[in-house]
């Protein structure tokens, strides 16, 4: 299992870095990104303190563990420069909190998210077909996600992920090791959203081939 989105004790995580990822690898996860929740003030700062502790991660364990940002309820029009000082900043992979149900993420989220320079648009709610193939010419993945309230708009994702050719990725959102998924019951969450057995082979290879950019040797 790779899971590319997920926070530490650096916004409203458990744990720190370090042991973070040490959870991860025990649980039997072979990748997984530390995305701490960010915006105009803090994107910088962020990226610097989980750097040193992904490093060492990837000298002395075998999971491969990558850094970089959620850009959380920023303001639409602000998207695409705090995406680029995250990429400045040196950020492995740029993810933003997209328009859940579950929180009030300002409308026009999702629309900026997909015309930045991003990676990932999380849990993206009710997304147009607009902006999904929006999203799917930018190579840009949306989330199917284990995530409480977060997930009550995964089949929506997915039936529009299939519509337009966006790639989709799963991951948990973790905020704990407890929020950790293992892959039997990601396939079952998958299944749910109406994808086939075909997609979540399709999906995880999605997550693979992200990592694959940072760490040539992993696959």
């Amino acid at each position: 299992m790779i899971d590319l989105h997920t926070h530490t004790f650096f916004s409203d995580g458990a744990l720190g870095p370090a042991e973070h990822i040490q959870r991860a690898h025990d649980f039997g996860y072979q990748a997984i990104a530390l995305t701490d929740h960010a915006d105009a003030s803090s994107v910088e700062w962020i990226i610097e303190r989980v750097r040193e502790a992904c490093e060492q991660a990837n000298t002395y364990l075998p999971i491969r563990a990558l850094y970089g940002v959620e850009l959380t309820h920023i303001p639409p029009a602000a998207i695409p420069q705090l995406a680029k000082r995250a990429r400045d900043a040196g950020a492995q992979i740029v993810i933003v909190h997209g328009e859940t149900l579950w929180e009030p993420v300002l409308p026009g989220t999702n629309s900026a998210a997909v015309r930045s320079d991003i990676d990932i648009l999380a849990h993206p709610g009710l997304i147009s077909e607009a902006d999904a193939r929006v999203a799917a010419e930018s190579g840009i993945h949306l989330e199917i996600s284990s995530r409480k309230g977060h997930c009550l708009t995964n089949g929506h994702v997915a039936v529009l992920a299939k519509q337009t050719g966006a790639r989709l990725v799963f991951n948990s959102d973790g905020h704990s090791y407890q929020d950790f998924v293992k892959e039997e019951l990601a396939r079952k969450i998958l299944l749910g959203a109406n994808l086939t057995s075909d997609d979540c082979q399709t999906l995880f290879r999605n997550s693979r081939e992200i990592v694959h950019r940072h760490f040539p040797d992993f696959w």
